[in-house]
C-alpha cells in the first residue's frame, strides 16, 4: 500500500501525528497486528469476563461460546473500519472527517476518547491492585487501612494506583513505535504465562474442579429454567461492546499495516482466538480455585496473593503488569491522544494528548465502575456500546456504501474541500447518530436509575439489550438514506 500525501493542507488540520502514514511507516505485518491483539486481549477484565456470565447462570460452555460469538461479530466492523486506515494511511479522527465533516469529526472522536479515558482508569486500577496484592503478601496484610473520604479506597491502594499510572506515562513518552515493540515482545510471554497458570491450576487441583461440571441454571429443573435468551442477548451485546471502542479507532493501527491482507489476517488471528482462549483460562483456573482454596477466586490479582512463594508471586505480578500495560497503552491511549490532537494539531502532540487522557482516567474514579460485575457488564459495557455502535455504523456506511471506498485525501485536510458540508458539520451524520442513540436512551436511563418507570418500559428495556446491534444497523441505514436524499454538491465529494 502507498499513501498519498495531501497537497497544500490547511495547517490547522494537519500535524505529524495526523498526516497519512508514509511508506516507511508501513512495516506492521500479520504478526504485528496479531501481537497487537494478543497484547490487548490478555488483561484482567478479559480474564474475568466469563465470571459475570456464569454469575448470571450460564454454564462455562455457554459463557465461553457467548464470548467467542461476540468477538466474531465485532471482528466484522473491526476489519471494515481497518480498510480505510490501510488504504489511505489516515487515523480515526481524520477518517471521521469524511462522514461527519471537518469540524463534525470532533463529535465521534471525542466521544470515543471519553470512553477510552474510563477504560484507561479501569486498567490502571487493575495494575495498581496487582501491586497492592503483592505488597500485602510481603507485609503480611498490614497495608489495608481505612477508606479515604469521597474516594472510598485506602491510602495504600491509592498510592499503588498512582505508581502504576506514572509507570505508563514513562512508556507513552517514547511514542507510538514503542507501543508496537511492547506488544510484539509481550504477546508470546503473555500466552505462555496464561498456559502456565492453566497448568498450575490443573495440577494443584487434580483437575479443573467443580465449575466445569456445574450445569447451566437455565436447564430443566434449574432455578432459571427457560430464561437463557433473556440473559444471552444482553450478554452478547456486552461482549461486542467490550471491543466496540477499538472497532472505531482501529485505523489508528491499520494505517501502519503493509497491506490489507496483513490487517485482516492479523486481526482475525489475534482477536477472537485469544479472547476465547483467555476466557476459558479464566473459567478453568477459577473452577480449580474452588477445589484448592475452598472458594472461587475470579480476580487474578487476588489469586496471586493466595498462591504462595515469593518467586511465584513476583512472576505473576510481572505478568499482570505487562498484560495491563500492553492493553492499556494500545487500547486506551492512542485513540484519545489522536482525538485531542485533532482538536488543535498545532498545540497538542501525542504525548500531551496521552497525558490529558491519563489525567481524566484518575478523575473518573475507575474503582467505582468495577464495584460489581452486573453493573460492569450491563451498565458500563452495554451503555457505551449504545453510543459507539451508531458511530461505527455511520463510518462503515459512509466508506463502503456512499463513497465506495474512494476518499479525497486532499479534501480531508481542507476546510473548503468536499467534506466542508454545512459549516464543517455533516447534518446527515449528526441526524443519523441522534436517531440511532434515541431508542436506547430510555433503557439506559432506567438501568442507571435516573428514571423508575415510563410508558412502554418493557419495550425500551428489551431494545436496550440489543443496544450495539440496534444502534449500528439503524445508524448505517439512516445515514445511507439521508446521504442519498440530500442534494449533491457541497454535501457529497466529487468522485476522482
Amino acid at each position: 500500500m502507498h499513501s498519498k500525501q495531501p497537497t497544500n493542507p490547511d495547517p490547522s488540520l494537519i500535524s505529524d501525528d495526523l498526516r497519512p502514514s508514509t511508506d516507511e511507516d508501513r512495516h506492521w505485518s500479520v504478526l504485528s497486528m496479531a501481537s497487537l491483539w494478543v497484547g490487548m486481549v490478555v488483561c484482567v477484565p478479559s480474564y474475568m469476563m466469563a465470571a459475570g456470565l456464569i454469575n448470571e447462570g450460564m454454564s462455562w460452555k455457554q459463557a465461553v461460546f457467548t464470548i467467542l460469538l461476540g468477538n466474531l461479530v465485532v471482528l466484522v466492523p473491526m476489519v471494515l473500519n481497518g480498510h480505510p486506515g490501510t488504504k489511505y494511511g489516515v487515523p480515526f479522527p481524520v477518517l471521521a472527517r469524511a462522514s461527519f465533516g471537518i469540524r463534525g469529526a470532533h463529535v465521534p472522536s471525542l466521544l470515543r476518547a471519553l470512553v477510552a479515558c474510563g477504560w484507561f482508569g479501569i486498567q490502571t486500577w487493575v495494575g495498581g491492585a496487582s501491586i497492592f496484592q503483592l505488597l500485602q503478601v510481603i507485609f503480611g496484610g498490614g497495608l489495608a487501612g481505612a477508606a479515604l473520604p469521597v474516594l472510598g479506597i485506602s491510602t495504600a491502594e491509592l498510592a499503588c494506583f498512582l505508581f502504576f499510572w506514572a509507570l505508563q506515562l514513562g512508556i507513552v513518552y517514547r511514542g507510538v513505535e514503542s507501543i508496537r515493540l511492547l506488544e510484539t515482545w509481550a504477546a508470546p510471554f503473555l500466552i505462555a504465562m496464561g498456559l502456565a497458570l492453566l497448568g498450575w491450576a490443573y495440577v494443584k487441583a487434580g483437575g479443573f474442579g467443580p465449575m466445569l461440571e456445574t450445569p447451566s441454571q437455565f436447564g430443566p429443573g434449574q432455578p432459571k429454567e427457560g430464561q437463557f435468551w433473556k440473559v444471552f442477548f444482553p450478554s452478547l451485546t456486552a461482549m461486542v461492546g467490550f471491543w466496540a471502542t477499538l472497532s472505531l479507532n482501529i485505523p489508528d493501527f491499520t494505517r501502519y499495516a503493509k497491506s490489507q491482507r496483513d490487517q485482516v489476517l492479523g486481526q482475525a488471528l489475534g482477536l477472537p482466538t485469544t479472547m476465547t482462549l483467555f476466557a476459558f483460562i479464566g473459567v478453568a483456573v477459577t473452577s480449580a480455585t474452588t477445589t484448592i482454596f475452598g472458594e472461587p477466586i475470579w480476580d487474578p490479582t487476588v489469586l496471586l496473593g493466595r498462591m504462595g512463594g515469593g518467586f511465584t508471586i513476583g512472576l505473576s505480578l510481572f505478568a499482570l503488569t505487562i498484560a495491563t500495560l500492553s492493553t492499556n497503552i494500545a487500547a486506551n491511549v492512542v485513540s484519545p491522544a489522536n482525538a485531542l490532537i485533532n482538536v488543535s494539531p498545532q498545540r497538542i502532540g501525542f504525548r500531551m494528548g496521552a497525558y490529558i487522557t491519563a489525567g481524566l482516567g484518575i478523575v473518573m474514579m475507575p474503582w467505582k465502575l468495577m464495584a460489581d460485575s452486573s453493573g460492569y457488564i450491563f451498565t458500563w459495557l452495554i451503555g457505551y456500546s449504545a453510543l459507539l455502535g451508531p458511530i461505527g455504523g455511520i463510518l462503515v456506511a459512509d466508506y463502503f456504501l456512499v463513497r465506495k471506498t474512494v476518499l479525497d485525501v486532499d479534501g480531508l485536510y481542507r476546510h473548503d474541500g468536499p467534506y466542508a458540508y454545512k459549516a464543517g458539520f455533516n447534518p446527515a451524520a449528526l441526524a443519523a447518530l441522534l436517531l440511532a442513540v434515541l431508542p436506547n436512551l430510555p433503557g439506559f436511563l432506567h438501568r442507571i436509575g435516573v428514571i423508575e418507570s415510563f410508558p412502554a418500559l418493557a419495550l425500551f428495556d428489551e431494545l436496550y439489550t440489543y443496544a450495539w446491534f440496534l444502534g449500528f444497523g439503524l445508524a448505517a441505514a439512516s445515514y445511507a438514506a439521508l446521504m442519498a436524499l440530500l442534494p449533491h454538491g457541497s454535501l457529497r465529494e466529487p468522485q476522482p
